[in-house]
């Protein structure tokens, strides 16, 4: 790669890489990178959506003096929001959309049209995090590659000895089909659910102190990967989870336990509370397969690939140069 072909200021050769991490901090802060890394130097810039002040947003891209920028959901980004921003933009899209092998369902429409309402012009490339979506988004957006949010490296914990009884959570906006889903085990166990997301300390603290985690889709008949399965499995938990739609390399019986309803996860967390260290094997190797996936292994790796992709074969950004 010539340095000199890329359409936009490059840093000197050695230098660290100023990347800018821009999402809603209460969902993504979890998967970018909190520290130097890889040859990576991080900011996270916090923007919620549309209602945010978008000269704020670009102040603070010009504080940060970016080389490259990730921006999650760029779909809620204004028009416009990053024109004058002389560095590759590459966003990424989380949620699931229409698939012809899939059902349909309203979830799936309604993401779908948001999609349609991106600004291409203010991307660069695009990621999935739901390879499944690859169609519909490659229709939308200048779709690059699909694969799962990695996980912050300060969220690693090595697995420990389950505690007796086992401390389970759920992490997790409510949701009917999620309540439907728990009410039982509430009333069995001491299940906290954390219906707010977590930052900072209090999800390190919230992590650190549980043995096991549930992962309950948002809707009934909907499927995707939930990036948080990852940060649980980083944690050192062991993960019951509804099914995974695509699996992203994790394999069930051996990483992680899949249900495939209510009744199920119900059997599950009961199995676990009589025999807690039932499960250990898969929990300890849920770990070790997460671990390729954490933040300084995956963003250096994407952003080194984003130069050479955009210096091979350009951009149609409006602020490209």
């Amino acid at each position: 790669m010539r340095r000199d072909d890329l359409p936009y200021a490059t840093p000197a050769p050695g230098a660290a890489v100023r990347v800018a991490f821009v999402g809603h901090p209460s969902y993504f802060a979890p998967h970018v990178l909190s520290a130097p890394a890889g040859g990576i130097v991080p900011a996270f810039v916090p923007f919620r959506g549309a209602d945010d002040d978008v000269d704020a947003l670009r102040a603070a891209l010009v504080a940060a003096d970016p080389h490259a920028v990730v921006v999650f959901r760029p779909e809620a980004l204004p028009a416009g929001a990053m024109d004058g921003v002389n560095a590759p933009v590459v966003g990424v899209i989380t949620e699931p959309l229409p698939r012809a092998d899939r059902k349909p369902h309203p979830n799936y429409d309604y993401n779908l049209a948001e999609l349609g309402r991106i600004d291409r012009g203010n991307v660069d490339r695009v990621i999935t995090a739901d390879a499944n979506s690859w169609d519909a988004a490659a229709a939308l957006v200048p779709l690059w590659r699909a694969m799962p949010l990695p996980v912050d490296d300060r969220l690693y914990r090595a697995p420990r000895a389950t505690a007796r009884p086992p401390r389970t959570i759920f992490v997790g906006h409510s949701t009917m089909h999620r309540e439907e889903s728990l009410i039982g085990l509430k009333h069995d166990f001491d299940l906290p659910h954390y219906a707010h997301a977590l930052i900072g300390p209090e999800l390190e603290e919230t992590l650190e102190g549980a043995d096991a985690a549930l992962n309950i889709h948002g809707e009934r008949w909907v499927r995707a990967f939930e990036s948080f399965v990852l940060v649980h499995l980083a944690a050192g938990h062991l993960v019951i989870t509804e099914v995974l739609e695509p699996l992203y390399g994790l394999e069930p019986g051996l990483d992680v336990v899949q249900v495939g309803d209510r009744y199920e996860l119900d059997l599950r967390v009961h199995q676990l509370h009589q025999t807690p260290d039932m499960y250990d094997r898969v929990r300890i190797r849920g770990h070790h397969k997460s671990r390729q996936f954490a933040a300084s292994k995956v963003w250096p790796r994407v952003i080194g690939d984003l130069f050479a992709d955009v210096a091979a074969f350009g951009t149609e950004r409006r602020s490209a140069g």
